[in-house]
């Protein structure tokens, strides 16, 4: 293997030689010019070919390289923990916010599923769906009776439910309604709850046997007697659910009896005055909360079932319709109330309303009280700068109400009226 030696000393090649020989008037320092000269015009043609790329990497200038960097200022504790506190307290209120958002949002949506169930309710109470969770229940004895095919038939034509229960006061008619129950979870279960209203059917035979242990407790002063009769279950039926109001249907099977006045063939047959009678009724009425009706037949006692079944149907409806003492004055917007936010809007709609209950005054006439004195409270302090009584009736007389294109006075009439329904004590009072 030839090891390559690099060679000591620099070698003249004979180019340059001439060269040099060719030019005996130069000398060393102008050798050495031209040399430094070369060089500063090959750098500039380097310069000018890449002076796009090369500028970037130039060096920086003298001046700006010995420049120092700034310090970065150091803070304190203090600082330190109150931009922590600020940290903090954005974060809590952010977090504030968030949870306003949701508890808003969680509160319409329980606003939401309020207004659904009220819906939903007031839906199932209205009568022709509260009636499908009517049921009428029947004692079997009732079904041994001529003619009592007619309520049976007639249940069945309406399509209302009916049972036959054995369970119940002998010879008797009760009703159940469905409720809907939570159970447990979302589970929704259905109780029957009786109603309080019974029926008792019976015939002269029975009657009679009613008559005379109550003629019999009337004696006594008051000790009830009668055991073995057929007053004895229907004392121990009231005494087990005070609550009970119990209708005595008396109805004559026989067709000699049959007539619009009852008085003579009861005299016949219970050998009493009508005096007795009245006697009798008035003390099932008072001390025993029992009414008596008299029927003709079973046709009149199915017309008196299907009476107080459509009255049941109609109760709940009634109970929830008049439990508010403001009926002009509604939660909801529909067509016979004014929706009254908790900023107080609505309030001079309520009113207008007010003053519209009042027999033959339009909602003209309304408007105009209204648009003068915006509140009761400022038209009760009107009446009160008054010193006469005719002032005070007239001061609504001069108002100008306009309908359909028409202007017209309030009147005397009204404004009295309006007058007496705000300022009267006496609640039996006639305002026309």
């Amino acid at each position: 293997m030839s090891v390559v030696r690099r060679a000591k000393t620099w070698e003249i090649s004979e180019s340059e030689d001439s060269d040099a020989e060719t030019k005996p008037g130069l000398s060393c320092d102008d050798s050495r010019q031209t040399a430094s000269t070369e060089k500063q015009e090959q750098g500039s043609h380097s310069s000018a070919a890449n002076r796009g790329g090369s500028a970037a990497l130039a060096p920086p200038p003298a001046g700006e390289s010995g420049k120092p960097s700034p310090a970065r200022k150091r803070r304190s504790k203090e600082e330190i923990e109150e931009d922590r506190l600020k940290v903090k307290e954005r974060k809590e209120a952010r977090e504030s916010q968030r949870a306003a958002r949701a508890q808003e949002k969680e509160e319409r949506r329980q606003e939401q599923q309020r207004r659904r169930e009220a819906a939903q309710t007031l839906k199932s109470l209205r009568p022709e769906n509260c009636l499908k969770c009517i049921t009428v229940c029947i004692h079997p004895a009732l079904l041994q009776q001529d003619g009592s095919d007619v309520l049976l038939d007639t249940l069945v034509s309406l399509d209302w439910k009916f049972s036959i229960e054995s369970d119940q006061l002998v010879s008797s008619i009760a009703w159940t309604r469905d409720l809907p129950h939570q159970g447990e979870g979302a589970m929704v279960a259905v109780v029957e709850e009786e109603e309080e209203q019974v029926l008792l059917v019976l015939n002269l035979a029975d009657f009679m046997d009613v008559v005379i242990s109550v003629k019999r407790i009337i004696h006594s002063e008051g000790v009830e007697t009668g055991v073995g009769s057929f007053w004895s279950p229907l004392l121990e039926f009231l005494n087990r659910d005070a609550k009970k109001v119990v209708t005595l249907l008396v109805t004559d099977s026989e067709p000699d009896y049959r007539s619009n006045t009852h008085a003579v063939p009861l005299q016949y047959k219970l050998g009493m005055d009508h005096l007795d009678i009245e006697e009798v009724l008035v003390y099932l009425q008072l001390y025993k909360n029992i009414s008596v009706v008299f029927l003709d037949s079973w046709q009149e006692v199915t017309d008196h079932v299907c009476a107080v079944t459509k009255a049941l149907s109609k109760r709940p409806f009634k109970v929830l319709t008049e439990g508010a003492e403001l009926p002009f004055c509604v939660d909801g917007s529909w067509a016979s109330g004014v929706r009254v936010e908790k900023d107080g809007s609505g309030l001079i709609q309520v009113w207008s309303r007010q003053i519209q209950q009042l027999n033959r005054v339009s909602p003209a006439v309304a408007s105009a009280v209204t648009a003068s004195y915006p509140s009761p409270q400022l038209l009760l302090q009107a009446y009160n700068s008054l010193r006469s009584e005719e002032d005070r009736k007239g001061l609504l007389a001069g108002l100008s109400a306009k309908s359909g294109g028409k202007e017209r006075r309030v009147g005397p009439e009204i404004s009295a009226r309006v007058y007496r329904c705000l300022t009267a004590h006496n609640p039996q009072l006639v305002l026309d």
